[in-house]
């Protein structure tokens, strides 16, 4: 406590900066998206580490648990210096991170087209509006087809995606029936 502030100790906390938020990264690297509405176009990636689900025929297990702590200037900077307009931030599970939003707010607000890949088991409301969202729908052949939660859908436009990876015919009829079931 100091007497200038009367005792609270207020004053320490005047002009101080915020810590920065930070995230929990895997890897990022330039490639051509592979998957969803933006299909074939440069993008830097920009993988998350960590992941709820476990799904059976997981591409990226290797994101589980190992990743290098880095700062959202630091990871904009990053993605800045491939000199590539998109970045896709997925994961494991990008939206299991608090920062991610603020990620995504700053990518758009330095130039970016940013888009998310998530799986649906989080809510989208924090992202910003600009985020193209491909959601990635669990059918019963990933093992995970519960996590998907309902209110995700009123979180998404007409520009942001359903994904659905279909492991044989009880995955297509499932996600006929779903997107048979769902409005819009």
């Amino acid at each position: 406590m100091t007497e200038s502030d009367g005792g609270s100790g207020a004053s320490r906390y005047l002009g101080a900066k915020p810590p920065a938020a930070s995230l929990l990264i895997n890897e990022i690297y330039p490639c051509l998206q592979g998957e969803g509405p933006e299909t074939g176009y440069p993008t830097v990636l920009v993988r998350l580490t960590g992941c709820n689900l476990r799904c059976l025929y997981c591409d990226s297990a290797f994101a589980y648990y190992e990743g290098e702590r880095m700062s959202v200037d630091a990871v904009c900077a990053r993605a800045d210096g491939f000199g590539i307009p998109r970045v896709l931030v997925t994961g494991g599970e990008p939206m299991a991170q608090a920062a991610t939003p603020a990620l995504c707010g700053a990518l758009l607000r330095g130039g970016h087209r940013v888009s998310v890949e998530t799986s649906g088991a989080f809510s989208l409301k924090a992202l910003p509006r600009d985020v193209l969202k491909v959601v990635d729908v669990k059918a019963p052949g990933s093992g995970e087809a519960g996590s998907f939660q309902a209110e995700i859908l009123e979180d998404l436009s007409a520009k942001d995606a359903l994904k659905f990876v279909l492991r044989g015919r009880e995955d297509y009829l499932f996600a006929l029936d779903f997107l048979q079931r769902t409005p819009g």
